[in-house]
């Protein structure tokens, strides 16, 4: 996997965390050569001042040639200290005396070096100190420092009113310098580690604070597919910087796209409600004219006919369901009205006669609940069609032997019809397309009911409801009542 693979959740992290690493090793790899540095520039001026007292006591020795005074000179700072800590009162290993001739007039190691021997034959490294000549000109200290030696040379010039009588060597190991500079590098890491431990948990916290809201973004936009999410799906920070600006244009965006949706939506349902418009137009003309007739041969017979109660109960129940008939196929026009006959209990007693039969059919035990006494002003034909609609839809989706209850009440301005039964449970993604056409439950069914009952609904201006849960579900219709005019 390449690293622009990597998720931000990570790849921000990573990077702070390298950047920490990157900056406390470069600090420390700094600290350690400054303070190296610094360490090697104190030596060597210490030892180039004390080269120069030791340079002019050695004047007069050189100048009678008094060799044994001038080792004792040399070697008097080695003495004042214990045998052991010998290379530690200076921090030099030796000192050579050299005369004009640059042969060896003294040294602390006269072994090593006997006297008037040539020092380039033992040390090769001095003639870099000693060739040119003009090395030692300079009245400051010169410093040789071999690459494959172990040692490093500090040469001054010994000299009595202006002239040369010899150079003065000393010689110091580079193992303290070795030494001090493990020490510091150990240190260094120690600090660097203890910095990365306290820092990286630190840039990781807000490494990944960073990558939040560009996170939370791609995870939003990860959603966009068919649907686009609900407001309350959409979770971004929004600030005032860049990152915050985006989420905000990016909520505004998917407003506009939602609202978009709707207006499509909008427009699709209104394109197949004129479809069924224009098929019920056609259905309401073909049905209209055999049902006038029906309703005309029984209002004949009422007048001319026998005049037995049974007979004349059964014909106003046929007639006032042959006009139901008529007014429910005139609901599917818009330009048609239903009559507008008031709303009473003799409405409801047929309504109850009318679904005797699906209820016996579905084994359902249906209960009602009337708080309604004298009639109401509103159109009965269509108020039957809502409840008988509702009902059937209510006993066909509750299993045998369960309940339907239709309880009907009214306040000071509106009529209130609920039904309710404990059949088969909605889901919420389906109820928002109910009252849309073709939309359907059950199997068989066409999807026109609850359209029927919705255009209805909105036909005498009122507002229907549905909740759903399991063992209830309940549609509730709220229908305003005429005013009484003044």
């Amino acid at each position: 996997m390449h690293l622009k693979d990597i998720s931000l959740n990570y790849k921000i992290p990573l990077r702070v965390a390298v950047l920490v690493f990157v900056t406390a090793s470069i600090l420390t790899s700094v600290l350690v050569y400054r303070s190296n540095r610094d360490l090697r520039e104190i030596m060597i001026d210490n030892a180039g001042s004390i080269a120069s007292v030791i340079a002019d006591n050695l004047v007069q020795p050189i100048l009678h040639d008094d060799v044994w005074r001038a080792f004792e000179i040399i070697n008097t700072p080695f003495h004042l200290t214990h045998d052991k800590d010998k290379d530690k009162a200076l921090g030099a290993e030796y000192i050579l005396v050299l005369d004009p001739a640059n042969k060896v007039f003294i040294s602390t190691k006269s072994l090593e070096f006997p006297i008037l021997s040539d020092p380039l034959t033992f040390e090769p490294n001095f003639s870099r100190l000693l060739n040119p000549p003009g090395v030692l000109d300079n009245p400051t200290p010169a410093v040789i420092e071999a690459s494959k030696s172990d040692s490093l040379f500090l040469a001054v010039a010994i000299r009595s009113d202006g002239v040369r009588l010899g150079t003065l060597i000393m010689s110091y190991s580079k193992e303290p310098f070795r030494q001090r500079f493990y020490t510091l590098t150990r240190a260094a890491i120690l600090i660097t580690l203890l910095v990365l431990i306290v820092l990286l948990p630190i840039g990781v916290y807000w490494g990944k604070r960073m990558a939040a809201p560009l996170l939370q973004l791609s995870d939003t936009m990860s959603k966009i597919t068919v649907e686009l999410p609900d407001s309350d799906q959409i979770q971004l920070e929004e600030s005032k910087d860049e990152i915050g600006q985006l989420a905000k244009s990016f909520k505004n965006m998917l407003g506009e796209l939602k609202e978009k949706e709707q207006l499509q939506q909008q427009v699709i349902a209104s394109d197949r409600l004129a479809a069924i418009g224009r098929m019920a137009a056609g259905v309401a003309h073909e049905i209209n004219n055999p049902l006038c007739g029906m309703i005309n041969a029984i209002s004949t017979y009422k007048r001319h006919g026998d005049q037995d109660p049974m007979a004349m109960r059964t014909l106003s129940i046929l007639e006032r369901g042959l006009v139901h008939i008529k007014e429910t196929v005139a609901a599917l026009l818009v330009e048609a009205k239903a009559q507008n006959r008031p709303f009473d209990l003799n409405d409801v007693s047929d309504i109850c006669t009318l679904v005797q039969s699906n209820i016996e059919k579905n084994h359902v035990n249906f209960t009602r609940e009337i708080d309604i006494i004298e009639a109401q002003p509103i159109s009965s034909t269509l108020v039957r069609q809502v409840i008988i609609n509702l009902l059937l839809n209510a006993f066909q989706a509750t299993q045998p032997h369960g309940h339907v209850h239709l309880h009907i009440y009214r306040d000071s301005e509106h009529l209130f019809i609920d039904v309710i039964n404990d059949g088969s449970y909605i889901p919420q993604d389906q109820v928002s397309y109910l009252f849309e056409p073709f939309t359907s439950l059950k199997e068989g069914g066409s999807g026109l009911g609850l359209w029927v009952i919705y255009q209805v609904v909105q036909q005498l201006g009122g507002l229907i409801t549905v909740q759903s849960e399991p063992d209830k579900t309940q549609f509730s219709v709220q229908l305003p009542l005429e005013k009484p005019p003044e």
